[in-house]
């Protein structure tokens, strides 16, 4: 396991981060115990979840997903070897579904207080390392929107957002901050405001990236490297469909799509001749399509980190094991020559 620095802080955090949203949902308290087990001891230093989570969101089992993870920090002893990072709920109007989280989650500096409030009585610990707004106050292509369509109501400003954030570091609660699902001018701002205002500076930006969706190349990978504001790619199996199980109408059950409609993007007609194109691609190479698709994103240039995610430990195994493939120059050619077919069909 490689390791690298998480920005400007003094942070360093393993090439791949364990996220988490199917504790609680798909895994239990105790198959979450075992996964954090299984990644701790292959050199994982770096998990990831949110307030919201798990996934499909439910009133009924939100925060379970940071209370297990809480549970297990408890129960091992591992705090200190661990870079946790965690998300406060974005407005809930532009995700709907959440209005069970603080009666509708917002990003004002109370809203941002309290979720933090309720993030490290969860996760049993007085401080964050990473704490994260999951997606903008504003309305903006973020979810797989093709176009920004202007909207007059952009609510709670980013400097409201940022000084919020600056104050939960300065209080002790939280030591770095980051953005997610964001734009290239939400970027930019943040990094304006930090410098103008003397805020806390943004380390990190965590938004999807797989060989489905390669936006974030097209406008933030140059702000990301030049910047030092790496890529935390989330969904790098674009929720599964990329190790060829969904297709030919295949649904496997207890998979994620079987449970969960909200990641339809994955399912377009371009998406499976895309995926179909790319398992022949890993069959090639002899290669398991998922832990092809896994190494690709941990070879980018922009990625910090790659989040990976799974419902069993043996699933878990494998796709740790992609840390162990070098995709040839040869063959990210051809990886890339069916991206230049198939560009972004999932955005």
């Amino acid at each position: 396991m490689r390791y690298t620095k998480l920005g400007h802080s003094e942070l360093k955090v393993s090439e791949l981060c364990l996220g988490t949203m199917t504790f609680g949902e798909q895994n239990s308290e105790a198959e979450a115990h075992s996964q954090l087990d299984l990644a701790t001891q292959n050199g994982i230093n770096f998990i990831d979840v949110a307030e919201m989570y798990p996934i499909p969101p439910k009133p009924e089992t939100q925060g379970l997903s940071e209370a297990y993870i809480g549970s297990w920090l408890k129960k091992s002893g591992q705090r200190d070897k661990l870079v946790l990072a965690t998300k406060v709920t974005g407005r809930g109007d532009r995700n709907p579904g959440l209005e069970h989280v603080r009666c509708g989650p917002r990003l004002s500096a109370e809203h941002i207080s309290a979720a933090c409030e309720g993030s490290l009585k969860r996760l049993q610990t007085d401080c964050i390392d990473l704490y994260q707004l999951h997606w903008p106050e504003r309305a903006c292509n973020f979810f797989g929107r093709l176009e920004y369509s202007p909207d007059s109501d952009d609510g709670h400003s980013i400097e409201e957002s940022l000084t919020a954030l600056s104050l939960l570091v300065k209080q002790g609660k939280i030591r770095y901050i980051g953005i997610s699902n964001e734009t290239p001018w939400g970027l930019s701002e943040y990094l304006r405001l930090s410098r103008e205002l003397g805020l806390e500076r943004i380390v990190a930006i965590q938004n999807p990236y797989n060989l489905l969706n390669r936006s974030f190349d097209i406008g933030l990978s140059e702000i990301s490297l030049r910047e030092q504001v790496g890529l935390l790619a989330y969904s790098p199996l674009a929720f599964g469909t990329l190790s060829g199980k969904y297709l030919n109408g295949q649904m496997p059950e207890g998979s994620r799509l079987s449970i969960s409609q909200r990641f339809g993007r994955y399912s377009k007609t371009n998406c499976n001749e895309a995926i179909a194109a790319y398992v022949a691609l890993a069959r090639e190479f002899e290669l398991d399509p998922a832990q092809m698709a896994l190494a690709w994103v941990n070879q980018r240039a922009a990625v910090l980190s790659n989040i990976i995610g799974a419902t069993s430990c043996e699933q878990l195994s494998s796709n740790i094991a992609s840390v162990d493939i070098e995709l040839s120059t040869e063959q990210l050619d051809l990886i890339d020559a069916v991206h230049q077919r198939y560009p972004n069909p999932a955005p």
